[in-house]
């Protein structure tokens, strides 16, 4: 195995013990409360799609 396979799978490992760890340490998404995706004329006020907006 070179080392370009070495790092190949160092990369995948750790990208997937972060998935892993993101999954178990994160709340729960809940569909039902999630903002619509494109809210545009619909009279309905966007609430999310970023983290920086007010409150």
């Amino acid at each position: 195995m070179n080392t370009t396979h070495k790092l190949q799978a160092v990369f995948w490992l750790t990208l997937a013990a972060f998935l892993a760890w993101d999954f178990q340490a994160s709340n729960p998404v809940d569909l039902r409360n999630e903002p619509p995706l494109i809210a545009a004329g619909s009279g309905q006020a966007s609430s999310g799609g970023h983290c920086s907006m007010a409150k």
